[in-house]
């Protein structure tokens, strides 16, 4: 038996009321601190519940370390050894037997679970743990049980546990009670060491660690994002333990081996002192006995998926205020404790983590919904719809779904499988020589890679695969470019999928070089990159973006390319990853993707139009002829240049500005008349409506004549509208000289007549137009045709202003009249008759 009874844990206060409510109710939500002993003790308080029946009890845990862990705790407090009463079942991993009574599992092997066998017969409770880190089979493994529930399993108990959840929200989801267990905690004192100018955050680290062990007792439990950081990390500390003869550097992450991670998640020895580098799987999955004070990084690597590319990659990204509080409280489990946050004080952090479905490419989603029969389950937080349509595209694409998206036999088999919808497809299609090879991709894709040095840097993907085939054939020397430990892992991983693939000997001999590009071409048809003809670094993509190859790519030359990660940039990408191919596969393998399209282009340096017959695969044009131009074909890419570069392309005249100009004036002006909108969104809007009668026949820009383009607008313009135009616009107004003077229209300024000041003799007032709202402004001329003054108040130029004029103009123009009184004076535009 354990030494530490159920009355120690914090959870044991409430155990009693646990039980009395999944009693009376089937549904229920539990708050607990980590450390509580909410994963151990409520399945074994279970065990004998008279609801239960003999049947089991599932416990789902969302890491494979955390689901070990569990297990072995519970069996050493029963006395037992793992795979009695309590077992655990992970990927290519399982210890459980006829008596197993209690099953951890990991979130996909939940799935996989329910639906193999959707009544779940011999399944009494199934307990959500950690349901807070809200990893989507987590979600889906949820929303399925609640399914089963409804329809078939009323008796079947949900249990949601978490430290950090919105309990209140989850319980309005499940409809169900909420109980919480204040947890055993002392003070953690939280500080903010800042990094020193010019300093890295392995320098700060190190500061951080030396102060944690001055200022604590205890181990240390220091949080980073992934396994290169944790690397890195253990090289500069092991100068510290080197100086401490008790001091221990571990690591803990996935890729350890078991006996690394049983080492980490063992009490230290009597008198030594451990510093334990972890990843987010240290935050509330495990607990880690005897820490005393916790270094935080801030951060995390998570999944992110780009929708427009199509690619998912894992980014190191700020961790949220839930899990930075979750991490501090590891170091008050024994006594009071510190932490330190390597990062400013003043940086805000989110206040919980976002849904994993929300971020993530969802194609195992979809697939498991059609697998499912049924879309409308009860969600905490629904798939987004765009996401999840593109993930279905995606299925079709490889064959999992038919094209009414029912799921197809190839579907069915490749959740069998258990691997990613792309990666299950490679290997399903994969021939009988290549299926160890199909395994070993399955393993590589799924993991870092294990290159180091210029080879770690390499964009060709097949230098991963020969690196794990040589250290086959010879170990270490094989594979002087690689980390050992990576390729120990990967051959772990490929060993599980081999047995599920069924094929006994793993692949040792280098495949030929187009063999892995031709199995990853089934997981990835939709990133099929072809050589542009004029740049060799060039590519075209299968989903019509381009790519690029770095200067020193190893795949320069290649026709043909299967591109399995890219750096995004505005331009073309960089290929960070990429295999060759045999591109006769295309035609064989997905003839569905070849189309044959005639397309209609704008060539803006002969502004004309052109046409083509071109084959293609997906967005890739393989061969192009040029064919003749229709009259259909012309008419919609002549107005779809138009709009691209705007009305200044078409052949305006003054009189058709002037038109533009007169309608939007008057529109502005009088309302009620129901002009049309002659503005440059309005007229860009219409196109088809005025521009395309006047484009037919057509297959240039240039074959557009300025009178025409007059023409269309005018047609625009009914009769009376046109009559209401030039009679409350007009484009001429006669003066008291009989002549017929024009005025002048711009957007958004006051009509202007410019006369000669002796052609307006005699009229009193300034002329107005639109129905005599409008006054016209006056540029006043002189004989020169120079303005002399610009006004809307002709009657107050002539009273104050013209005595002067007439003063300084008289003697510079003596041959044109200057009546002292303008009012009675007879307008001329002519000057006087010599000798008078």
């Amino acid at each position: 038996m354990s030494d530490r009874s159920p009355a120690s844990f914090p959870i044991y206060e409430i155990l009693p009321q646990l039980c009395a409510a999944l009693e009376s109710g089937s549904r229920l939500v539990l708050e607990a601190p980590p450390g509580a002993g909410k994963t151990t003790q409520v399945p074994l308080a279970l065990l004998a519940a008279p609801w239960l029946d003999g049947r089991k009890i599932l416990l789902l845990e969302p890491r494979r370390i955390a689901a070990r862990a569990a297990a072995e705790f519970m069996a050493r407090q029963l006395g037992e050894e793992v795979g009695q009463t309590v077992g655990y079942r992970i990927r290519f991993e399982a210890r459980v037997s006829a008596a197993t009574r209690i099953e951890v599992v990991t979130e996909g092997i939940l799935t996989r679970l329910l639906q193999s066998d959707p009544e779940l017969a011999d399944v009494g409770a199934i307990l959500f743990d950690e349901f807070h880190e809200r990893h989507l089979h987590g979600d889906l493994g949820a929303a399925l049980a609640l399914d089963v529930q409804n329809t078939l399993r009323p008796d079947l108990r949900l249990l949601v546990m978490s430290a950090t959840l919105d309990g209140e929200r989850i319980a309005r989801w499940l409809d169900a009670p909420r109980l919480s267990s204040a947890g055993r905690s002392y003070p953690v004192q939280i500080s903010h060491p800042p990094a020193r100018s010019g300093e890295d955050w392995l320098a700060q680290l190190r500061r951080a660690t030396e102060q944690a062990l001055g200022d604590t007792e205890g181990d240390i439990l220091v949080f980073l994002p992934g396994k290169r950081e944790i690397d890195r990390a253990r090289q500069l500390l092991a100068a510290l333990a080197d100086n401490r003869p008790q001091l221990q550097v571990l690591a803990l992450h996935g890729e350890l081996s078991l006996q690394e991670q049983r080492a980490a998640l063992a009490p230290a020895a009597a008198g030594t002192r451990r510093v334990v580098l972890a990843t987010n799987v240290a935050e509330s999955s495990v607990t880690l006995p005897g820490i005393r004070a916790v270094i935080d990084s801030g951060q995390a690597r998570e999944p992110r998926f780009d929708p427009n590319s199509g690619f998912t990659r894992l980014e190191t990204v700020a961790i949220s205020q839930a899990s930075a509080d979750q991490r501090a409280g590891r170091a008050g489990r024994v006594a009071a404790g510190n932490a330190y946050r390597l990062w400013p004080q003043s940086q805000r952090l989110e206040p919980s983590r976002r849904p994993e479905l929300e971020q993530v490419e969802l194609s195992s989603l979809a697939l498991e919904l059609a697998a499912w029969g049924a879309d409308s389950l009860n969600w905490l937080d629904p798939p987004p719809p765009g996401a999840l349509a593109q993930a279905r595209e995606l299925l079709v694409l490889l064959g999992a779904l038919d094209a009414d998206r029912r799921i197809t036999t190839l579907g069915r088999d490749m959740l069998q499988l258990g691997a990613t919808p792309r990666l299950a497809a490679a290997a399903l299609r994969a021939p009988p020589r290549d299926r160890a090879l199909a395994a070993d991709l399955l393993a590589s894709l799924d993991a870092r890679s294990p290159l180091r040095g210029e080879a770690g840097r390499s964009d060709d993907f097949r230098l991963r695969i020969a690196a794990l085939h040589a250290w086959r054939r010879e170990g270490a020397r094989g594979a002087r470019e690689a980390d050992a430990g990576a390729l120990a892992a990967l051959e772990q991983a490929s060993s599980g999928w081999r047995r599920r693939l069924r094929c006994e000997q793993p692949a040792r001999e280098l495949p030929d070089s187009l063999r892995l590009g031709d199995l990853l071409l089934h997981a990835f048809p939709d990133r099929v990159a072809r050589q542009d003809a004029a740049n060799p670094r060039r590519y075209a993509l299968s989903n019509g973006r381009g790519a690029r190859l770095h200067d020193n790519s190893a795949l320069y030359g290649e026709p043909w390319l299967i591109v399995l990660d890219l750096r995004l940039e505005d331009k073309d990408s960089l290929v960070l990853a990429a295999a060759p191919f045999d591109a006769d596969l295309l035609e064989r393998d997905f003839p569905g993707r070849f189309t044959n399209q005639r397309t209609v282009r704008w060539n803006t340096a002969k502004r004309a139009v052109e046409a083509f017959e071109e084959r293609r695969f997906a967005a890739l044009v393989l061969s192009r002829r040029q064919v003749a131009v229709t009259a259909a074909d012309a008419v919609p890419a002549l107005i779809g240049a138009v709009r691209d570069a705007g009305l200044d392309t078409l052949p305006w005249s003054d009189n058709a500005r002037e038109l533009r100009n007169r309608v939007q004036a008057l529109r502005e002006w009088c309302p009620e008349l129901g002009l049309p909108d002659f503005s440059d969104t309005a007229l860009l809007a219409s196109l088809e409506d005025w521009l395309a009668p006047y484009l037919e026949g057509k297959s240039r820009l240039d074959a557009l004549r300025a009178e025409d383009l007059s023409q269309a607008l005018s047609a625009m313009l009914d009769f009376d509208q046109r009559r209401a135009l030039d009679a409350q616009a007009p484009t001429t107004l006669r003066v008291p000289s009989g002549n017929e003077r024009r005025i002048e229209y711009a957007a958004g300024q006051p009509p202007v007549l410019a006369v000669k000041l002796q052609e307006l003799f005699g009229l009193a007032d300034t002329p107005r137009i639109a129905q005599g709202r409008v006054p016209l402004t006056l540029h006043l001329l002189s004989p020169a045709q120079r303005p002399i003054q610009v006004t809307q108040d002709l009657k107050g130029f002539w009273e104050r202003t013209y005595p002067e004029v007439k003063k300084e103009l008289k003697g510079r123009y003596p041959r044109h009249p200057w009546p002292d009184d303008p009012w009675t004076a007879v307008p001329t535009a002519r000057a006087k008759p010599r000798g008078t």
